[in-house]
């Protein structure tokens, strides 16, 4: 397998301003909103909001797709979750509604995005200059066997009940995280396990369906085109001559994801058609 394919560095796109607190000493509850131009692969400028509270420990990222899709990745770094929601653009010739939602909700490692405490302290030097990612990661292609109940979901993450208000029938997970999650304490009566090829043999992924109204294998894609992954420490030296490390910076990343899922009919998912 390929290691991250690497960009050129972008311009300086933002700049550190407060200090790190001091050891074992955590800082004061913080709020920021961000906002950044990014370019899209089709070479589209779209602007992406950036949020983050260290008081309730989460960040969220907000950007629109070049399809009209509003993107929005949402985590919750105090219960390990991610949200990623999309609202998709109807298509109102073919009987959908105006705006389909979707939640996928999946464990929040470590790493994999800094810190909200960190989020809340990045400022832009040029609010103009279109940014680009630094890194590349690679594409993360995840099968979301599980539904999660809208009503018990606050359980898993308070920002449930928020960010996924309009895809309440729509919110799926995996069962990996769901095993997580359990060990944790949640209850386990919040999610549902959704049929797979294994147990429904004429099952087929939607793009290969003719019927719109037989169940399918779904497939949605999506990027977050611009974030701040990792955080950039710069070393100093005293008057002694003792070098010590300070953050300086971030480094920021591009990722994209594939999510398959259970539909009960092709209807609701025409973005995945044979091409």
């Amino acid at each position: 397998m390929r290691g991250p394919r690497r960009r050129l560095p972008a311009l300086p796109a933002l700049l550190w301003l407060a200090l790190a607190p001091l050891p074992g000493a955590p800082g004061p509850a913080a709020r920021a909103e961000l906002r950044v131009r990014v370019r899209l692969p089709g070479g589209q400028v779209t602007e992406e909001s950036l949020q983050a509270d260290s008081g309730s420990d989460c960040i969220s990222l907000e950007l629109r797709t070049a399809d009209g899709a509003l993107v929005t990745l949402t985590a919750d770094f105090r219960q390990e979750v991610k949200i990623f929601r999309a609202l998709i653009l109807g298509e109102l010739e073919r009987g959908q509604s105006q705006f389909q939602a979707l939640c996928f909700v999946t464990r929040l490692h470590r790493n994999e995005i800094i810190p909200s405490e960190s989020m809340a302290k990045l400022r832009q030097k040029n609010p103009r200059t279109v940014r680009q990612a630094e890194e590349v990661r690679g594409l993360e292609h995840l099968s979301m066997d599980v539904a999660v109940n809208f009503s018990k979901g606050a359980q898993l993450s308070s920002h449930i009940h928020n960010v996924c208000a309009e895809a309440k029938e729509a919110i799926y997970t995996r069962e990996e995280d769901v095993k997580f999650w359990l060990e944790k304490g949640v209850d386990g009566s919040m999610f549902e396990v959704l049929p797979q090829t294994s147990d429904l043999p004429d099952l087929q992924r939607c793009k290969l369906c003719a019927d719109r109204w037989k169940p399918c294998i779904c497939s949605y894609s999506l990027s977050i085109e611009w974030y701040p992954c990792m955080l950039k420490y710069c070393k100093s030296r005293d008057a002694g001559g003792k070098v010590s490390s300070y953050k300086c910076g971030i480094r920021s990343c591009q990722k994209g994801y594939t999510f398959d899922y259970y539909v009960p009919q092709k209807q609701l998912c025409l973005w995945d058609e044979e091409t």
